[in-house]
């Protein structure tokens, strides 16, 4: 069973400010869960009979609660059995100025959904992009919906949030920056590297001005075939993909 208190608690953490105050956000769903507790431990696991641990969890409050309590704690219109409140972690972007010279990071500007927000971070862990540096007006990592799109993906991708400007002026002027701008050059046919930044602009501005000025070599997708009338543009998480699993073909290839 649980407490009216400790329902109310759960559901605040819905609000950014809430989380933020309490430093945590919760998970849902045997695999996201599962994934994370390999990771840090849970401050507060709830979960129905239908679910059991598998690893031990002394440092974790355990709630066991029926299906309609976990329908009323739960943030899913069909809760999957399981959810925990996990502490934020806190990342410096500094601590990454030095990344961009061994290795692939992705900087997104300004993505305000939800869903691209997580497909995105699930895209970077699949490509083995293993950080994300964020703009501080881009949606909320710990968002549930976010949370929820990166299907535990969240583990494996640490993301940190700064001022993307002072932070792209701050790194090493060798790093190789790239943008995705609709006056770019064809991505199959320009040379690409192993390491730098790849930024990703917001769904309906793209990439601000301020950025475009940092952007070393531009990309564009092309449509096909280049002389027919398509869509305006690419939704900006199949976008990442294009542009990860290109990055990754050309180290294949290699």
């Amino acid at each position: 069973m649980i407490s009216k208190a400790k329902v109310k608690y759960i559901r605040s953490l819905e609000l950014k400010k809430h989380r933020n105050q309490e430093r945590v956000f919760v998970v849902e769903g045997i695999k996201a869960v599962e994934d994370l507790l390999a990771i840090m431990p849970a401050k507060m696991l709830i979960h129905t009979s239908a679910w059991h641990a598998t690893r031990p969890m002394p440092e974790t409050e355990i709630i066991e609660v029926s299906d309609d309590e976990m329908r009323k704690v739960s943030f899913l219109q069909h809760p999957q059995g399981v959810m925990a409140v996990f502490p934020q972690q806190s990342v410096k972007a500094d601590d990454w100025l030095s990344l961009p010279q061994s290795q692939l990071i992705l900087a997104l500007d300004g993505i305000q959904d939800p869903g691209n927000m997580g497909t995105i971070i699930r895209t970077a862990d699949w490509f083995g992009i293993r950080h994300i540096v964020c703009s501080e007006d881009t949606v909320d990592v710990y968002n549930p919906k976010v949370v929820q799109a990166t299907m535990g993906s969240i583990a494996r991708v640490g993301i940190t949030y700064t001022r993307l400007d002072d932070w792209l002026v701050a790194l090493d002027a060798e790093v190789p920056v790239y943008g995705t701008l609709l006056d770019g050059n064809d991505i199959y046919a320009t040379p690409l590297t192993e390491n730098g930044v790849i930024i990703m602009g917001n769904e309906g501005k793209g990439i601000s001005q301020a950025l475009r000025q940092r952007i070393s070599h531009k990309l564009l997708i092309p449509n096909y075939p280049a002389d027919s009338e398509t869509a305006e543009s690419l939704n900006v998480a199949v976008a990442t993909a294009i542009t990860c699993s290109e990055f990754r073909r050309r180290m294949l290839k290699r």
